[in-house]
């Protein structure tokens, strides 16, 4: 379904400036909608260790057809997305059944018959780069080694990031390259390294002398997988750049288009933040790129 014209507006009204209100604003928008997904897709699994942190715990959701008894193991062998929340490095976790926010993400994949994983992270100052994309590192050996017993494909892996996260996502593939235990990347509104680095990413990926070495923009230009590149039309112009940048890169090594969107009508929270309502654009050009990704 397309997105209605009030949703449209609203959206518009709260501008590209990132903050509190923006974020409050999105949440009123959508809560009707996402707390009635709450209700009707309860993750299946909670707060799962995936590493030695206490900040490395996942949660899973399914569709209703995996909600067994207690004597029954899941035997689906459903495609498994795994999502990272953004927050700007310092902040931000994978929501519950109260707070939809990210959690939204993990309940629109179980929807669309899958298994959603959505994860918490080691955070900045504390933990700096390339942390992230070695808690992604770690999510993707726990889940081959135990997605099956929740009714996931060890094989039919794939994951998606926004803001931050999409960082980290582009960090895994920069410290793994020749990875083959994931069959697609996806990237909603992050930064890969087309502009300058912001004075509050330096509390994440270091002095701005150690970006060159440490921006994942050159991995992810060689990258062999077809990619999925998004960003929104009310994100800050600077996302939007990366989004540009990136995907013309890609374009002139590649020698052929990814899948590419700019979400028409959303902002850097809401373009994950309405996964799972009736706006299905998204989530319809996600399931397209992953449906030919396992063809």
């Amino acid at each position: 379904m397309q997105q209605s014209e009030s949703v449209r507006r609203a959206i518009e009204e709260l501008g590209t400036e990132l903050g509190p209100a923006m974020m409050e604003g999105m949440l009123a928008i959508f809560n009707e909608e996402q707390n009635a997904m709450a209700e009707k897709y309860p993750a299946i699994a909670t707060d799962l260790a995936y590493g030695e942190h206490d900040r490395h715990r996942l949660d899973i959701y399914g569709p209703h057809s995996l909600i067994a008894s207690d004597s029954e193991k899941p035997t689906a062998g459903l495609p498994v997305l795994i999502f990272a929340h953004g927050g700007g490095f310092l902040k931000g976790d994978k929501g519950d059944e109260s707070r939809w926010y990210n959690a939204c993400v993990g309940r629109m994949a179980a929807e669309r018959n899958m298994l959603g994983v959505v994860i918490n992270y080691r955070l900045a100052p504390e933990f700096t780069w390339p942390s992230g994309g070695e808690d992604l590192a770690k999510v993707v050996t726990w889940l081959k080694e135990n997605v099956a017993d929740w009714g996931g494909n060890p094989e039919k892996l794939f994951l998606i990031g926004t803001s931050a996260g999409a960082n980290h996502v582009a960090t895994y593939n920069q410290l793994y390259p020749q990875q083959q235990e994931v069959r697609g990347l996806l990237f909603l509104s992050g930064l890969y390294g087309v502009t300058p680095l912001d004075d509050r990413d330096t509390h994440y990926y270091g002095e701005p002398a150690l970006y060159p070495n440490r921006m994942a923009l050159p991995s992810l230009v060689s990258c062999p997988l077809p990619l999925f590149i998004a960003c929104s039309e009310h994100d800050p112009q600077r996302f939007q750049q990366e989004w540009m940048g990136l995907v013309q890169q890609r374009l002139t090594v590649q020698h052929k288009q990814d899948r590419t969107l700019v979400l028409s009508g959303h902002n850097h929270y809401s373009i994950a933040g309405h996964l799972g309502t009736s706006d299905t654009r998204l989530a319809d050009e996600i399931m397209t790129y992953i449906n030919a990704r396992l063809t």
